[in-house]
């Protein structure tokens, strides 16, 4: 029968944008869905936590700050957030959509996996990991069942965030949330969890990718937490005979029991996954592992298609937390002993007639024994962990919130201090001094960091102060000195900042740039110095507030020489004073010779004139009948100075 026909939430529209159309995977924490987002009209995944869960405030208040800063984590190998929210009982996210199954399904389906294709999904998933521990986020609860593989081959991990608010939460208790077989020995002994943590979890998918097997098993839970405290992850090869001694040794690197041995996180295992690949041949990459399927060899609705989605074979859940796990086989000996029920009175009477007779001395000798037993383990127990309270989880609450539960968990609240925040909401606590689930004696106090929202500065008034001073002023107000530009002004000095953008007063956050626009005076308009001597331009330049520049080289002119023959800025510009000029000087303009156009009509003769750099005047003689040149002035075979006139005369009759 198909349970997602009695899914209430199949066929509603959640949050009157999100329709329902199939229930995905059912895990320990939420319900997963294919959903349509009717607004943007794409499909996607909603994440619905259990009602059972959504009823606790404070969880539901960490699970949607945890899903903001999640939904900044943009990676090709995660799965991304779109959205969250609630109705009424409902809290959910919405997520991206990956059309595929599970790693889980693939090794139901396959069974153990080549080294090859172990690899390829090991690698992607690590850089997800990578990318999430280097932004400060741990997974916690990695498994095959978050291990998504689309249809085109693409390899994203899920869940992030969700198990890191619980976690946050139930470590107070004394329980730890996770799933049984891939829990790191410190998640088990003390609830800690840090990238490392994630780190043994992958050595654990790795195992059980290539051997197609979890390293442990047992019959209960407690049987396989035992053997994460106290057996090492066998090498994959005692299950893969000729499997590659670098796969044995890189799953030995990231399961080993003490956190400190393992690499340091995902990014430091992902570079040892790749040294271990490079030297591995073909065959070795190739090799065929005992427990691997052909895919007609698969179970049978394994087969035929996309592979759905069958949910977590192992849920996350709950479990309680103890420094020694007993095997099941001792715990029920140990409470079958314990709840034996005690013989008749006849029976009992019997009996210690066939018992040794103790002497006074002997009974009082273990009675005080036995006290002492009571009373070093006591006082063990005191000084390693009665003495001492952890620290609640108070972060995302109230400050009269935190006050009370750190006062309900025997502590004080040492004091106050307050912080600026753009994720957490005024009034909240970002942190605590110690951090949660830190051990301090009994009577100790905490600090609270309370968030004052987002930091905004405001742009200070910076008119009429030079731009130096100015940009100095941006950087201690905790701006960036931004663009600067110009612009004329007759009441700003020059140098001078005329205003800011965005305008002083405006409200921006630190580190924000700031747009200057500075003074370059008032206009000047630049006189005409062209065919004055040097000196006398000079001066007249500077008298209007210009510095000036004289050109080296001279330059033929038809100015004198030792006279302006070229200024950089016409007459009639506008330009700052101070600014600088460019005059070139003048050696006299270049001699020429004149050519001979006697005889030559009009149009050749001034063509030919024009030709040689002279300037034509023409005069005619009276009566006027021909075009002819019948004279020039200056003569032919003169030199006259370039770009001076000649005169030609057209002869009459």
């Amino acid at each position: 029968m198909d349970t997602t026909l009695q899914d209430p939430l199949v066929g509603q529209v959640l949050d009157g944008r999100y329709r329902v159309d199939e229930r995905i995977a059912v895990g320990g924490m939420a319900t997963v869905y294919r959903a349509l987002d009717t607004r943007l009209d794409r499909e996607l995944a909603l994440k619905v936590m259990h009602p059972a869960l959504a009823t606790d405030a404070t969880f539901v208040e960490r699970f949607i700050r945890e899903a903001k800063s999640v939904a900044r984590l943009s990676h090709p190998n995660v799965v991304g957030v779109f959205d969250q929210g609630a109705e009424g009982a409902y809290v959910y996210l919405a997520m991206e959509y990956v059309a595929g199954c599970t790693l889980r399904d693939v090794l139901r389906e396959r069974g153990a996996l080549r080294p090859r294709a172990a690899l390829d999904i090991l690698e992607p998933v690590l850089a997800a990991l990578g990318a999430a521990h280097r932004a400060g986020f741990v997974h916690r609860d990695v498994k095959p069942e978050n291990v998504l593989i689309g249809d085109d081959g693409r390899v994203k991990v899920a869940d992030f965030g969700l198990v890191r608010a619980v976690g946050s939460v139930t470590n107070t208790t004394g329980s730890v949330l996770g799933t049984v077989s891939y829990l790191a020995p410190e998640q088990i002994e003390d609830g800690t969890a840090d990238t490392r943590s994630d780190v043994y979890a992958c050595g654990v998918v790795l195992y059980e990718m290539l051997t197609g097997a979890k390293p442990y098993a047992g019959d209960t839970p407690a049987q396989v937490l035992y053997q994460h405290l106290h057996d090492s992850v066998p090498a994959p090869s005692a299950a893969v005979p000729g499997l590659a001694l670098e796969l044995d040794e890189l799953v030995a690197s990231a399961t080993a029991r003490t956190p400190g041995v393992r690499p340091y996180d995902a990014v430091a295992l992902l570079a040892q996954a790749r040294t271990a690949r490079a030297a591995l041949d073909d065959e070795q990459l190739d090799l065929l592992p005992p427990g691997a399927r052909e895919i007609g060899d698969a179970p049978s609705g394994a087969r035929g298609g996309r592979a759905r989605r069958t949910g977590s074979e192992e849920r996350t859940d709950v479990i309680p937390r103890t420094s020694g796990v007993l095997p099941d086989e001792q715990r029920v000996q140990h409470t079958a002993w314990l709840a034996a029920p005690l013989p008749p009175a006849g029976r009992a009477r019997a009996g210690r007639r066939d018992l040794p007779r103790l002497t006074r001395r002997g009974v009082i000798t273990i009675v005080v024994a036995v006290l002492a037993v009571f009373g070093i383990a006591g006082g063990v127990w005191y000084i390693n962990s009665g003495q001492f309270t952890r620290v609640p989880a108070v972060i995302g609450l109230t400050e009269a919130a935190a006050e009370k539960r750190i006062e309900d968990a025997g502590l004080g609240v040492k004091g106050v201090r307050r912080e600026f925040s753009d994720t957490v909401e005024r009034g909240s606590v970002i942190w605590s001094d110690p951090v949660t689930n830190e051990r301090i004696r009994g009577n100790g106090s905490v600090t609270l960091v309370v968030s004052r929202g987002p930091e905004i500065v405001r742009v200070p008034s910076l008119k009429d102060v030079p731009q130096e001073e100015a940009e100095e002023r941006l950087r201690k107000a905790g701006f960036a000195p931004g663009a600067v530009s110009l612009e004329f002004s007759a009441e700003v000095p020059q140098g001078a900042v005329i205003r800011t953008d965005p305008a002083a007063g405006t409200g921006r956050r630190p580190d924000s740039a700031v747009s200057l626009v500075v003074s370059k005076g008032a206009p000047v308009e630049v006189p005409d110095v062209m065919g004055d001597p040097v000196a006398e331009a000079t001066a007249a330049l500077k008298g209007a507030g210009f510095e000036v520049a004289v050109e080296p080289e001279q330059v033929n002119s038809p100015e004198a020489a030792g006279t302006v023959a070229r200024q950089s800025a016409p007459e009639g510009t506008r330009l700052a004073g101070g600014d600088t000029i460019t005059l070139t000087v003048s050696k006299g303009p270049r001699m020429v010779a004149v050519p001979d156009v006697s005889g030559s009509s009009e149009s050749d003769a001034r063509r030919e004139l024009e030709a040689a750099g002279f300037e034509v005047k023409v005069e005619k003689s009276f009566p006027y009948l021909g075009d002819k040149v019948s004279g020039q002035s200056p003569s032919a075979d003169e030199r006259a100075p370039e770009g001076s006139t000649v005169t030609i005369t057209l002869k009459g009759l």
